[in-house]
This record gives C-alpha cells, sequence and structure tokens, in this order.
C-alpha cells in the first residue's frame, strides 16, 4: 500500500512533522511579535505580520479586506476560493494579554518537560498564536495535496481579549453565510471544545459622602464600606452546582485613609452555564441593598457572551472532526469548558461550529503558558483533515 492510499489528513500529518522545524519558526516569529489588546500600535504591526504570513504560506486571498479597529486592533479578513462549493470559516485572534515588553522578561523558549517532549513557552503561543499558525499550515498543506478544497474565510481580530466588541458583528455577519465554522483557539488537552460558559461583566459604582474619618465622622457615607456589603451579597449570587460562578477581579475607591470614602467601584466577572441562570442572575444583582441610605449604588450589567452548547447544528461538523481524527489513529474527544470565545456567538446563531482546534499545550493567561511541539503535527492535519472533507459542504447527520 503506498502513498495514494492515505488521506489528506494523513498526508498533512507526515508532511506537518517534515515541516516541523518551520512551522515552530513561524510561530516563535508570530510571539516576538507582540500585540497586546491595549496597545494599537502593535496590534497593527501584528496584523500586517499575520496578513504577510498568510500570503506567505496559503498564497495571495483572492479577497482581503482590513476592517478598521481603532484602539481595538484591526480585522483582517482573507479568502482563498476552493475548488469546490463548501464554504468553510476561520476564527483567530491575534490579540494577547500580555503587556508590551513582556518579551524581554519572557522570550520564547524550548525546553523539555519531566516525561521528555518538547514544550515551547512564551507570551500568547498557547492562547493563540500557535492556533493561528496551525490554521493556516493546514490550509497550505490541504492546497499542496490537490485534494478538493473548500473556500476557506480566515477572519482575524485583535479584541477577542477584550470580548470582540468591535469584531463581533462581523464575525457573526461571516457565520451565517459559512457552511462550518472552526475556531483555531488552544485545544483542550487534545479535545475540542464543543461547549463553553457564557461570561458577563458587571460594574458596581457607589458613590458616598466624604467626611473626615476622624474629626465628623458620622457626617460621612463610606463607599467603600458599602461596596464590601454589595460584595459579600453577590459572590452569595454562585451557584457551582449549575455552573454559574461569580468572582469580583477588580475594586477600586477611596482617596484616603482618614477619609470616608466618596466613591468605589468594583468589576464581577460571572460565568453561566445555563441561559436561565443569566435571568437569575440579574434579579440578583438588582436585588442587591446596602444598609445606609445615603449611598448611591448603580450596576451596570453587560452580557458579553451566550453559553455555547453542544447543537443540532454542530453534530455533523463534530462528526467529521471524529473521522477524521480516527484516520490519524485517535479518537476525539469533546470538551465543556468555563471560558469564552468567539465561538459562543456564532453557536448563539445556531450555526455549526467547534471550537479547540488550536495548539495542545497549558496555562493560558499565565506566564506557565505552553504548548507541546510534538502535538503540532496531529492539530494541522486534524483541520486539513476536516477543510478537505469540508470541500463540498457539511454532510447530512446519519444515524
Amino acid at each position: 500500500m503506498g502513498t495514494a492510499t492515505r488521506s489528506v489528513a494523513q498526508t498533512a500529518r507526515e508532511q506537518a512533522a517534515a515541516h516541523l522545524p518551520a512551522i515552530v519558526r513561524d510561530i516563535t516569529a508570530l510571539v516576538e511579535t507582540e500585540t497586546s489588546s491595549y496597545d494599537p500600535a502593535a496590534l497593527r504591526t501584528g496584523s500586517f505580520h499575520v496578513a504577510t504570513l498568510a500570503g506567505r504560506l496559503c498564497g495571495p486571498p483572492a479577497r482581503e479586506h482590513r476592517h478598521p479597529g481603532g484602539e481595538y486592533g484591526d480585522m483582517l479578513t482573507l479568502t482563498w476560493p476552493g475548488t469546490a462549493p463548501g464554504r468553510v470559516l476561520i476564527l483567530a485572534h491575534y490579540d494577547t494579554v500580555w503587556p508590551t515588553g513582556t518579551l524581554a522578561t519572557w522570550p520564547v523558549t524550548a525546553s523539555r518537560d519531566a516525561d521528555g517532549r518538547e514544550v515551547l513557552t512564551g507570551p500568547g503561543i498557547f492562547d493563540m498564536k500557535a492556533g493561528l499558525v496551525q490554521s493556516l499550515w493546514a490550509l497550505r498543506l490541504l492546497q499542496q495535496s490537490g485534494a478538493a478544497t473548500p473556500t476557506v474565510t480566515l477572519f482575524l481580530n485583535g479584541d477577542e481579549e477584550l470580548g470582540s466588541p468591535v469584531s463581533r458583528p462581523l464575525i457573526e455577519e461571516l457565520a451565517v453565510l459559512a457552511d462550518a465554522v472552526l475556531v483555531a483557539e488552544p485545544s483542550a488537552g487534545g479535545a475540542v471544545k464543543t461547549g463553553r460558559k457564557g461570561v458577563g461583566f458587571f460594574r458596581v459604582d457607589v458613590v458616598g459622602i466624604e467626611a473626615h474619618a476622624g474629626l465628623d465622622p458620622e457626617a460621612g457615607a463610606s463607599a467603600i464600606h458599602a461596596i464590601a456589603e454589595v460584595i459579600t451579597q453577590v459572590t452569595r449570587i454562585s451557584d457551582l452546582s449549575k455552573g454559574t460562578s461569580i468572582n469580583v477581579g477588580l475594586v477600586d475607591g477611596g482617596s484616603g485613609a482618614n477619609v470616608a470614602a466618596g466613591r468605589a467601584t468594583a468589576v464581577v466577572d460571572i460565568r453561566v452555564q445555563d441561559p436561565a441562570e443569566q435571568e437569575r442572575v440579574d434579579r440578583a444583582f438588582d436585588a442587591v441593598t446596602v444598609s445606609d441610605p445615603r449611598v448611591k449604588v448603580t450596576i451596570g450589567h453587560h452580557w458579553n457572551r451566550p453559553p455555547m452548547f453542544p447543537n443540532e447544528a454542530s453534530a455533523p461538523l463534530v462528526g467529521v472532526l471524529r473521522e477524521v481524527a480516527h484516520e490519524l489513529g485517535y479518537e476525539l474527544q469533546e470538551a465543556f469548558v468555563g471560558g469564552a470565545s468567539d465561538a459562543n456567538f456564532v453557536a448563539g446563531l445556531g450555526r455549526p461550529v467547534v471550537c479547540g482546534l488550536g495548539a495542545v499545550g497549558a496555562g493560558p493567561h499565565a506566564r506557565t503558558e505552553f504548548i507541546y511541539a510534538d502535538a503540532i503535527p496531529t492539530q494541522v492535519a486534524l483541520t486539513a483533515g476536516a477543510l478537505g472533507r469540508l470541500a463540498h459542504g457539511l454532510p447530512l447527520l446519519t444515524a
């Protein structure tokens, strides 16, 4: 049995393994191009780096559109026409949570773990620059295979880590035009992500009355004392049995230790697994009270991403990936995770979407962030094989 009997995915894995040093170089170069979500100049530089890389690996796209993102970084839509009628959208973000300058103390480094596996670490390498590069290599290897290809649109945004405030409408617009959506966010230990929690960011603003803490304490109405009451109440809204968690991540207020605080703020991160929990959380926050009637409390509700669930629309796409994984010699696993991504928006539209096709590793948003180099060929092959099978559209789900 010769190479002619090998599938697109199997051939792609062999080719990715042969080109692994080049893939690692591309990942390293992208990580070394810092793209903090809060640095528009760095984001602009990074967006041009990614566009150049995409053209080099996959050829010049037939359609390339740069959508100005202002302070959030530009968005790029790159489209390569296929040889078959299928249409696939790949989502990837190029921004990271790491401030510009992080590389000075945390350069891209290769080492071996306790099991002897090669690991690569660096700011944003796991979330999600390796996944972005893997997607480009997957398309490249599919193009070179001679197999039928779908029309592939790659959408790149620079505001995902901030909740995709600018890019969301474009993501939703593109998603409804695609047969299937693949999201190159990090894998869950080799598993794809078919479920994600929804996320909300609530802001609590408290206005009190300033007064000298020693000379005139009764005249004061401390905003900090009041926000402490609020925090105590909102943290009790958590119900982990239903997948609902509350985290007060930011608190600020006051002007001095000897002054009754005139203001205080808090930002609360909320994760929900059940859409019904969103309503309960909203009601519970609206019912918050404080003991001092002179204090004014305002709570801003902002639900950023809806929960993502395995659904009928995505089941055929999971089936495609399961078949490709079988060709590669393993059983595809699915995971439900607490973090949200742009896949949540797509799932909210009822469109076929699977997330977590990116790097295998761990430590997102932490200095322990790393990827396994030896997992890259299989992840590249999984995406390449899926693209090949989607060349003629998403197959109907059969029993």
